[in-house]
């Protein structure tokens, strides 16, 4: 008995894609106490945002991104038979029944967190966010994956919102305590930065969707998904990866040289951190990717798109030293 609950317990794990998840939760601490509040630091207002709306806010994050992998595995269990037959668990060891249960749940309490969070903060934004994301993920796993474009697109701009929401979440108190000096007030540069890493993970999120589509293909032309490997081809999808791997790299460049307050020298903490956490992690992706025929290459592809894009987002621990 107790071999069969732990089982199902590594199984639900595995459904819920644990690693992501923690990656979420990080990902929102990072943001907050490494981006946002240095700002507010240097303008002398100090960290704003309770940590128990933090807590709601992150597990509202997690807990809705759980529901998602969920209702997406429910939904591609032909799919995934074809192209992962070994790792399929809807059905196997779940049943549909439960993991649509299991989906609702996680999506209904993260739902719960968020609203509760927005409230504290008088947010309608943030409300608004947190009922449409759901609904979205829901579209996606049913319809939206299966469009040319729309699918990749989705999944992309949901990731680029985790660190606009805590964005948002410090421009609502901020507004909520300060709303007689929101000009005074370090809004725009929240905004600013955070953006920032909100478009480097768009960028990456949209990339990894099109190589994890390349992986899929086998499976998404026997169900006449509309992929851009179905409907381009393997070679002209390989050569869109590679514009926006060109244009994420003239993108960091751009911010490197322009924008970033720091030395531009080879030996600052910064330029190295940019070249060898990043820029060569991802230029190798594209040697990678190039190379891949056969779906496990392109799993490995897709592997090295994940780390850089978690060695990306550590970056804000360096930028401290020139917010503060």
């Amino acid at each position: 008995m107790k071999f069969v609950i732990l089982e199902t317990f590594k199984d639900i794990m595995r459904l819920v894609r644990w690693s992501n998840l923690l990656f979420l939760g990080v990902l929102v601490w990072l943001m907050e106490k490494w981006v946002a509040v240095p700002i507010l630091d240097k303008a002398r207002f100090g960290e704003q945002l309770p940590w128990y709306v933090l807590v709601l806010m992150g597990t509202a994050i997690v807990l809705i991104a759980a529901g998602g992998y969920v209702i997406n595995d429910y939904f591609d269990v032909k799919i995934d038979r074809i192209n992962r037959p070994d790792e399929v668990i809807v059905t196997r060891s779940i049943s549909k029944p439960s993991a649509m249960r299991l989906s609702l749940w996680l999506s209904g309490i993260g739902l719960v967190c968020g609203i509760v969070s927005a409230v504290l903060l008088r947010s309608m934004t943030l409300g608004i966010v947190y009922v449409v994301v759901p609904g979205l993920l829901w579209f996606y796993s049913s319809s939206y994956k299966r469009l040319l474009i729309i699918g990749n697109i989705t999944i992309a701009l949901l990731a680029g919102l985790t660190p606009m929401m805590v964005a948002m979440a410090n421009a609502a108190i901020l507004q909520l305590r300060y709303s007689d000096f929101l000009a005074y007030t370090p809004v725009n540069s929240i905004y600013t930065w955070l953006g920032g890493f909100a478009l480097f993970a768009f960028l990456l999120t949209w990339i990894r969707e099109i190589v994890k589509d390349l992986q899929d293909q086998m499976g998404d032309r026997e169900l006449e998904c509309h992929s851009m490997p179905v409907v381009w081809g393997e070679r002209w999808t390989k050569v869109f990866v590679t514009v926006l791997v060109v244009l994420t790299v003239a993108i960091i460049g751009h911010l490197w040289y322009h924008v970033l307050p720091f030395p531009t020298a080879w030996n600052s903490l910064s330029t190295r951190y940019i070249a060898l956490g990043v820029v060569i992690p991802l230029l190798s992706s594209l040697w990678l990717l190039w190379a891949a025929k056969i779906p496990s290459d392109y799993k490995t592809c897709q592997q090295v798109i994940k780390l850089t894009m978690f060695l990306g987002m550590l970056y804000c621990i360096c930028i401290v030293r020139g917010l503060v």
